[in-house]
């Protein structure tokens, strides 16, 4: 069993914890916890990611061959949200950059693929680099909300205010060395507190503490997939894997295809000039019930695919989700019928994402 440096801390708020990682699927209950982040702050913990460090004199141009966007425009301090694909242009994992330096870029990856693309990227060393997983020295923290910025700026003489969305900075929080980005997966402004796993446990309560008065919650997984999902952001595994390519998911806009030669270019080229043949699109439940992943699709009651992520939105009050849909079908309006645990609940494909941040 895995567990990250705050298993105990967990244990001590009741969280209902899940194998695998151990880790917490909710404390309070999913619903509060997804509100706070809407309204408040959430904390999570999401030190399971990998983390994975490329140096050396040619590690920007290797980075630059191994994803599919565009690195080389990256400054100090900068990060990017892009994939590492196979030649065939779908998705080995999707991960963001972070570009330290020119010979020095840190690559947060999922946490079941940390292996396998530590294993990829080192198949496909070349240059003058160094591959290391580096994600045991880490812990990482995403405190996530409207008043996240509140509540971390009483713990550090960072100003905050001049770092921006998808830009890092390193500093002390709460007396501990951190790497604290401008990121996050829920559709709120928030960070991601990259730090030693000795310092995790000190730095998570006194963000519960200083946030206290500001509503802040602790939010497990449930929370982080709702909150995910109704901002359309992709989930590996579900939504994206070996089988999907960019183009499909709606993720065009992470590849650069004049950057230069990628693995996976001369795929996604042609499949850019002649059109993909399905499309990820989301749909709302348009009368009781809650799809469910991998729920079976059905068009005019014949099977067409599966949900690759349904759930509840607790901020829109409705059952909503993504699935792949032929082209001519994947458009606004378009009838569907979800199966699930035998019954046929009635569903529309809609326009996402399904929440905007106010």
């Amino acid at each position: 069993m895995n567990r990250t440096p705050l298993y105990h801390a967990h244990l001590e708020l009741n969280a209902r914890m899940v194998d695998w990682w151990e880790m917490p699927v909710q404390y309070a209950g999913a619903l509060k916890e997804h509100l706070a982040v809407r309204t408040a702050a959430g904390l999570f913990d999401v030190s399971h990611m990998g983390q994975i460090e490329i140096r050396g004199p040619d590690a920007l141009g290797f980075t630059q061959h191994m994803t599919c966007n565009d690195v080389s425009r990256l400054e100090d301090g900068q990060a990017q949200y892009t994939a590492l694909l196979y030649p065939e242009g779908t998705f080995v994992d999707d991960v963001v950059v972070y570009r330290i330096h020119a010979r020095h870029l840190l690559l947060c990856v999922n946490a079941s693929n940390r292996e396998k693309d530590c294993q990829w990227l080192l198949e496909h060393r070349h240059g003058d680099v160094e591959i290391r997983d580096a994600s045991d020295e880490y812990a990482q923290l995403a405190l996530q909300g409207p008043r996240s910025q509140e509540i971390l700026q009483r713990l550090t003489r960072l100003d905050l205010d001049v770092l921006p969305y998808y830009r890092f900075t390193l500093g002390r929080i709460a007396g501990a060395d951190c790497l604290v980005s401008r990121t996050g997966y829920t559709g709120e402004d928030g960070f991601e507190l990259y730090l030693s796993p000795a310092a995790a446990a000190t730095v998570w309560s006194s963000l519960l503490e200083a946030g206290s008065s500001a509503g802040i919650r602790p939010a497990g997984l449930a929370a982080r997939n709702t909150l995910r999902l109704e901002v359309r952001y992709p989930l590996y595994g579900n939504d994206i894997d070996e089988t999907t390519n960019a183009w499909e998911a709606g993720l065009g806009w992470i590849v650069d295809l004049d950057q230069g030669p990628f693995v996976g270019r001369e795929s996604l080229f042609r499949i850019r000039q002649e059109g993909p043949d399905r499309k990820l699109v989301g749909f709302e439940i348009t009368g009781r019930g809650i799809a469910r992943d991998h729920d079976p699709v059905l068009i005019d009651g014949a099977r067409s695919s599966q949900v690759s992520s349904g759930s509840y939105s607790p901020s829109g009050k409705k059952s909503i989700g993504l699935a792949y849909l032929p082209v001519e079908k994947a458009v606004p309006g378009q009838e569907l019928e979800i199966e699930n645990r035998r019954r046929l609940l009635p569903a529309v494909v809609v326009k996402t994402p399904f929440y905007r941040q106010r």
